[in-house]
């Protein structure tokens, strides 16, 4: 099994554009307090989102800022796949997953690719907190990885069954997905 890339310790900054250009992100890794902090600012969607991760690559917080100072989202997970809010309210619709999607950011790919251990053929079956920008609905849906070599993916959405493939760089950041991201640059 190949192992990404560390990032650099002074971080990483990587940018990814709608595949129309309609739509600009701009992603910051920092390593910060003993584990990550993801920094994405998405033009089209006017939002900036959050994810504070573990050494592991594990998910702790998600928030979500829209038109507010304070986050409009803001979630918590303890690690062992139990989800709240910050304001102390159990989401137990959400329980067993382990990873967060944003179907407007190809960064959220990234979570599972560094975090499980798979080799060339394998796959695993996940649920994740699938986030929705616009409404702010939050709901857990079942997603699949599929290392097909080892710079690319497949992903299934399983609630769905709409699948694409994608490449990724030697840090495990997608570097294009045909027909909706492409990078646009990168830099440590």
């Amino acid at each position: 099994m190949s192992r990404y890339h560390p990032f650099p310790a002074d971080g990483h900054q990587v940018e990814w554009a709608s595949w129309t250009g309609d739509g600009h992100e701009s992603t910051s890794i920092v390593w910060e307090n003993e584990g990550f902090t993801i920094s994405g600012q998405l033009s089209r969607e006017r939002a900036t989102y959050v994810v504070r991760l573990s050494a592991t690559w594990q998910v702790r917080q998600f928030l979500l800022f829209r038109d507010l100072e304070d986050p409009d989202l803001w979630l918590a997970t303890d690690g062992g796949g139990r989800w709240g809010e910050m304001n102390g309210a159990h989401r137990p619709e959400l329980d067993g997953c382990y990873d967060i999607s944003l179907a407007v950011t190809p960064f959220t790919y990234t979570l599972p690719i560094r975090r499980l251990p798979l080799l060339v053929g394998d796959a695993a079956d996940l649920p994740v907190v699938s986030v929705d920008i616009e409404t702010l609905g939050v709901v857990s849906t079942m997603h699949r990885y599929n290392r097909l070599t080892e710079q690319s993916w497949q992903f299934t959405n399983l609630d769905t069954g709409w699948s694409h493939e994608f490449e990724v760089d030697s840090h495990g950041l997608v570097v294009d997905c045909p027909m909706m991201f492409r990078r646009t640059g990168d830099r440590s």
